[in-house]
């Protein structure tokens, strides 16, 4: 399904000096259990292919099981059955080439703002351009002057923003992100939106991004994931053919919102028990 036509006037993510990855998600099945010998169906059947540097919105209902398929792909959670792979090798725990993001910030609280964004790196020894690569970011997401601010003198804004900085600057082959940006306001969230673009457009990591906001997964992703249902299932996958940066007020991007509602009241009408 195309969700619009439009001549795409930005150079695609295609950086040729990058091995950037592919997930594949094979029939993968989650539940918990529950007392008394009982279980609790979260996702069901989820069949996916993800090729290397897309933009994926999976969205869905708050709820539905969307951050436990992501913390799966991350290698948090073991799924109950079936597989993901990453260029062919089963995810079975954490993987140095994937960084989530997840829903509120994780920072280090005796750390300043510049030791938390390379926190990561100093860990696992990617040092080369560190300084440089830090100092670019915090420039990026506007936090010069606070390079030495500790996590509780910051909004929750700006903690987001060292976040989201910490992520970046380990040069992520593979992106996971939990609704990073549902509790900003609207202007810091429109803004770190473009930058998370801009980034991708310029580094072409491969991308996952949930959220349950229809205009969010417009407004960022080259294809939508449709999960829903009780357990949850995929219900459909959307192409977004619309040249960035795309903005809010534009009649091709209203309609596409509006066929992706259509679309999703469509699936769940067909999925009912």
């Amino acid at each position: 399904m195309i969700c619009a036509t439009l001549s795409i006037d930005v150079v695609s993510p295609s950086p040729e000096c990058r091995d950037l990855m592919k997930i594949r998600i094979e029939h993968l099945d989650k539940y918990f259990p529950l007392p008394a010998g009982r279980r609790l169906p979260v996702l069901e059947d989820i069949n996916l292919e993800i090729q290397k540097g897309d933009f994926v919105m999976v969205l869905g209902q708050s709820g539905c099981g969307k951050s436990t398929l992501l913390n799966i792909i991350g290698g948090l959670i073991a799924p109950s059955s079936g597989t993901v792979q990453v260029d062919g090798q089963p995810i079975s725990g954490p993987h140095r080439s994937i960084t989530m993001h997840f829903q509120e910030p994780t920072l280090l609280p005796w750390l300043d703002v510049k030791d938390n964004i390379a926190f990561g790196c100093r860990i696992r020894g990617e040092t080369d351009d560190l300084e440089y690569r830090v100092n670019e970011f915090i420039e990026m997401m506007g936090l010069s002057g606070f390079e030495k601010s500790h996590p509780a003198e910051l909004s929750i804004g700006m903690a987001c923003r060292v976040s989201l900085a910490r992520a970046l600057v380990a040069r992520p082959e593979v992106f996971l992100l939990d609704e990073p940006f549902a509790s900003l306001d609207t202007f810091t969230r429109s803004r770190l939106q473009e930058e998370l673009i801009n980034i991708w457009l310029s580094e072409g990591f491969t991308a996952v991004f949930v959220t349950h906001d229809i205009a969010e997964a417009v407004l960022l992703g080259n294809r939508i994931v449709l999960l829903g249902g009780q357990p949850c299932r995929v219900m459909d996958t959307i192409a977004i053919d619309l040249a960035y940066p795309r903005r809010l007020t534009d009649e091709s991007f209203f309609q596409c919102k509006k066929n992706i509602l259509e679309s999703f009241k469509t699936s769940l009408e067909r999925n009912a028990p």
